[in-house]
């Protein structure tokens, strides 16, 4: 290695080495293999002057720094891209669609169907007056009070448009206008309106027809018959 003259300029002379930030790592690789590269195509034990480099060693010393800050702002947005998917996936908080039964401990009575000649449009659930119901599903109450034959009712309408309709209640607990959670208490089992007896009358409309309420939960996870919830569901696909 060739001596350095007393009187020759240090020129690294209170320069400081500045640490690689980690996502620079993969750019100070490529740099260094690519000086080194050069380093030995000169066949020098050190680098000389600037002006004894010849043009071509200089364009590809470029080329490698050009390169080198490629690779840093691949990194960099690798990098960020990973970050956005990561945060993405944190406030991703949705959940599956909850059904439930409307009250436990009922005997199933009066199916949906032809009933004295007259289509009986929901389903009867007997159970002792005063016995608590709640909603089965999720939604916005829309009549709580009296409702001509149906007594004591409430109705609450489902993000999807259908409505689940609650009668012949001795009270009802909620108000209109309010929103309802699966599961919050609904109103009290009693014997009010047109009916022969405490129970729950439930019927489900869709675009404003009465539908079969047992098939339709049957759907949705809950076999009003057998008395069984699949507490956590997805709405099957029409």
């Amino acid at each position: 290695m060739r001596q350095r003259l007393s009187s020759e300029p240090d020129r690294y002379r209170g320069r400081r080495r500045v640490p690689t930030p980690p996502r620079s790592r993969y750019a100070a690789v490529v740099t260094t293999a690519f000086v080194g590269a050069g380093v030995v195509a000169l066949g020098a034990g050190a680098l000389p002057d600037a002006k004894s480099v010849s043009p071509s060693v200089l364009d590809e010393l470029k080329a490698a720094s050009t390169l080198s800050q490629d690779a840093a702002a691949r990194a960099e947005a690798a990098d960020r891209a990973s970050r956005d998917s990561t945060r993405a996936g944190a406030d991703d908080t949705s959940e599956p669609e909850v059904w439930l039964l409307p009250l436990q401990g009922y005997d199933f009575s009066s199916p949906y169907g032809m009933r004295w000649g007259k289509l009986h449009t929901g389903v009867d659930l007997v159970a002792p007056e005063g016995t608590p119901y709640v909603a089965i599903h999720d939604g916005t109450v829309t009549k709580a009070g009296w409702f001509g034959g149906y007594g004591y009712t409430v109705i609450v309408q489902h993000p999807d448009g259908s409505e689940a309709i609650y009668g012949h209640s001795s009270a009802v607990s909620v108000r209109e206008g309010q929103q309802v959670k699966a599961g919050d208490q609904l109103g009290l089992v009693g014997n009010t309106g047109h009916s022969y007896g405490s129970h729950l009358h439930l019927e489900i409309h869709v675009k404003g027809e009465p539908l079969d309420p047992v098939p339709w939960l049957q759907d949705r996870g809950v076999d009003i018959q057998l008395q069984v919830e699949a507490i956590y569901s997805e709405v099957a696909a029409s």
